[in-house]
């Protein structure tokens, strides 16, 4: 009996082998890849999305914009052309939610540093304290890496119009045009301009998901 199994065994060592690689193949053809979804204002929190986009159902993207840099350099959506990003609203001397937010981002950025796809994009909500002079010196004593993130600032009302009415990242109400309650919220963009995920920039967890959802991006044709 010995003999027998003895004589078989490499046989049996090569179907076992064989086995698991063809279950393997099996189970990566069946596999549903992950797609991220496609948000659009009919579909999120009535709260966060400007009245005049709530029944928006499909082709929603991030309007275009112009903005100025903690370089004084001008920012468009030329400057993400092709690219995925994630985007925030803060403000220098917020001294709640922001620096927590800020202290993520830069986690964000150094798992990112290497990957010319991925870049980061801040928009201040108080333009007319946050000049370029003072994102400049919160840009250096946080760190910020200028190749792969934007602080910006500018016009007030186009800064607001971006995160009431494409980023869907301010509670809009009461709406006070000259006033801003931005959310803690990261917003993932495709390379279409396209939002393809909210989450809390303030919990470690969100970010963790936040960094394999890019991964899944990333691989979208």
């Amino acid at each position: 009996m010995f003999q027998f199994f003895s004589k078989y065994k490499i046989l049996g060592v090569v179907i076992l082998i064989l086995s698991v690689i063809i279950i393997t193949i099996i189970y990566l053809i069946l596999k549903p890849k992950e797609i991220l979804p496609v948000y659009q204002p009919a579909e999120v929190n009535t709260e966060l999305v400007d009245s005049t986009v709530q029944h928006v159902k499909k082709y929603h993207t991030i309007a275009d914009f112009s903005l100025t840099n903690q370089n004084g350099i001008t920012i468009t959506q030329k400057d993400y052309k092709d690219k995925i990003y994630v985007a925030d609203f803060f403000f220098t001397t917020c001294q709640t939610i922001c620096p927590v937010m800020t202290d993520h981002m830069l986690i964000i950025q150094e798992k990112i540093k290497d990957d010319p796809e991925i870049l980061l994009l801040s928009y201040t909500v108080t333009p007319t304290i946050d000049s370029v002079a003072q994102l400049k010196k919160y840009a250096v004593d946080k760190g910020v890496n200028d190749a792969k993130w934007n602080l910006v600032t500018g016009d007030k009302k186009q800064i607001y119009d971006l995160a009431r009415k494409s980023y869907l990242a301010a509670k809009d109400v009461p709406y006070n045009p000259y006033d801003l309650i931005h959310t803690e919220n990261f917003i993932l963009i495709d390379k279409k301009k396209r939002i393809r995920g909210f989450y809390d920039g303030t919990k470690m967890a969100a970010i963790e998901q936040l960094l394999y959802d890019i991964e899944i991006l990333k691989k979208e044709d």
